[in-house]
C-alpha cells in the first residue's frame, strides 16, 4: 500500500500536460517575492486599507506586473503564455489575502484595452509608466445603477470641440483611489451596446472626484466610487474606434474571469491546506480531529471539487492560449471555481472552529472574501445565464 502524501498546497495541484520547466521556475521566482516581500506585511497593509507605492516597483522588478507585456514598452517580456498567468494568479492567491493581489495587479484588466486599442502615442506614454510600477491604471465599468448589464451603462461622452466631455459615476473600482487613469466605458452613442466606445481617463483632471468605499473583504486595496462632472477628455484618449468598444469590453471580460477562476481555485487549495493541518493537530474526545470519520469526508468532498475545478481550468486555459474565445465555458468555469473557493471557505471553517474566526487567518480572510469573488468579474446569476444563451437556449 503506497503511503499517504501530505495534504499541501502544491499536493492539492493536479499535474497540467501543458506546463513545463519555466512555469516550474516562474513558479518559484514568484512564490520567493511573495513570501519575502508580502506575506510579511499582509495585516499591516489590510488595516491600512491599501499597499506601500514603494511595493510596486518591486514587484515590477520582479517581473510579475510586467509579465506578458513586450520589452518596448516596459514590460518583462511576452516569452509567457498562459499558464504563467495561472501560475501567478495561484501564487498570489496562496497568500489568502485578495485584497494584496487585487491591488497589485489592477492593470491586468485596466491596460490591456490600452495595449489592444490604444494609439502608439498611448502606449508609449501610459504602459512605461505602469509596467515599472510608477503608476496605476484601473478600469471602470460599473455603475451605480448597474454592473453586469454593461449595454445599458449611462456614463456619457458628449462631443466638445475636437474632445469629449465626460458625465457620469463609475462604482466598485478596485484601485480608484490610488489610480493615475481609468480607462473607461462611456456611452458615445444611441442605446445599448452600439453606443459605447472606451476612453482613458486622467483621473488627477479637473472634474473627477473620488469616494472611498469601506469593504467586506480585500481591505488591503481601495474601493471607489469615481464621479465625472464636466470632465474634457482629448480626443487622443479615445481607445479603439467609437462606439466600438463593447467587443472590447466582452472580450477583456474573458481574460478576467480566467484568472479569477484560478485565484478561486488556489485559494480553496488554501483552505483545504490549513484545515488538514489543524485536523490533524488538533485533539478532540481523545484523538485527532482527523481520526473522525465527519472530518475525513469533509476533506476529501474539498479535494474532489478542487481537482474538478482545476481540471475545468487547465482545459479551458489550453484552449484560449490556443486562440478559442469558449465564451460559455469561461463563463460557467467561474462559477465551478466561486463556488468551489465558497464551499472549502466553510467547510475549513467548520473544522477550524474558533480559530478560523480570528484576525490573521488565511481561512478568516478567504471567507470574508468569497462574496467578491462570486460576484466580481460577472455574478453567478449573470454567468450562468450567458452560457445558457452561448449554448443556444
Amino acid at each position: 500500500m503506497a503511503k499517504a502524501q501530505e495534504i499541501t498546497f502544491d499536493s492539492l495541484r493536479p499535474p497540467a500536460p501543458w506546463m513545463d520547466d519555466t512555469h516550474s521556475i516562474w513558479r518559484k521566482s514568484v512564490r520567493a517575492f511573495v513570501d519575502k516581500e508580502l506575506v510579511p506585511h499582509i495585516e499591516e497593509w489590510e488595516a491600512a486599507g491599501q499597499i506601500p507605492r514603494d511595493v510596486y516597483p518591486k514587484a515590477a522588478e520582479a517581473g510579475l506586473i510586467g509579465m506578458g507585456y513586450p520589452e518596448e514598452y516596459g514590460g518583462a517580456g511576452t516569452d509567457f503564455d498562459r499558464f504563467h498567468g495561472t501560475v501567478t494568479s495561484e501564487e498570489l492567491a496562496r497568500m489568502g489575502a485578495g485584497g494584496v493581489s487585487s491591488a497589485l495587479m489592477i492593470h491586468g484588466i485596466g491596460l490591456p484595452p490600452v495595449m489592444v486599442g490604444g494609439s502608439e502615442d498611448m502606449k508609449r506614454e501610459i504602459a512605461p509608466q505602469v509596467l515599472s510600477g510608477k503608476k496605476q491604471i484601473s478600469l471602470g465599468i460599473t455603475e451605480p445603477g448597474g454592473g453586469s448589464d454593461v449595454a445599458q451603462l449611462k456614463t456619457n461622452a458628449k462631443r466638445s470641440g475636437n474632445g469629449w466631455v465626460v458625465n457620469g459615476s463609475k462604482t466598485y473600482i478596485t484601485g480608484g483611489c490610488t489610480s493615475k487613469w481609468l480607462t473607461t466605458a462611456v456611452r458615445t452613442g444611441g442605446e445599448g451596446m452600439g453606443g459605447i466606445s472606451l476612453m482613458l481617463i486622467d483621473l488627477e483632471a479637473e472634474g473627477v472626484s473620488r469616494t472611498a468605499l469601506p469593504k467586506m473583504g480585500w481591505w488591503a486595496s481601495d474601493t471607489a466610487t469615481i464621479h465625472f462632472d464636466d470632465v474634457f477628455v482629448p480626443p487622443e484618449n479615445l481607445i479603439g474606434e467609437v462606439d466600438r468598444g463593447f467587443v472590447s469590453i466582452m472580450a477583456n471580460f474573458n481574460g478576467e474571469r480566467l484568472g479569477m477562476a484560478a485565484q478561486a481555485a488556489a485559494c480553496a487549495r488554501v483552505c483545504i491546506e490549513d484545515a488538514a493541518a489543524w485536523a490533524q493537530q488538533r485533539q478532540t474526545f481523545g484523538k485527532r480531529l482527523a481520526d473522525h470519520q465527519v472530518i475525513r469526508h469533509k476533506i476529501a468532498a474539498m479535494c474532489q471539487k478542487v481537482w474538478a475545478t482545476t481540471a475545468m481550468l487547465d482545459q479551458l486555459t489550453w484552449r484560449v492560449q490556443n486562440g478559442e474565445q469558449p465564451i460559455a465555458e469561461l463563463a460557467m468555469l467561474k462559477v465551478q471555481a466561486t463556488e468551489t473557493m465558497e464551499f472549502c471557505a466553510r467547510e475549513a471553517m467548520q473544522i477550524l472552529g474558533g480559530a478560523g474566526f480570528i484576525r490573521g487567518h488565511r481561512v478568516e480572510r478567504i471567507y470574508r472574501e468569497v462574496r467578491v469573488m462570486a460576484i466580481g468579474g460577472g455574478s453567478e446569476e449573470i454567468m450562468r445565464d450567458l452560457a445558457s444563451r452561448q449554448l443556444g437556449l
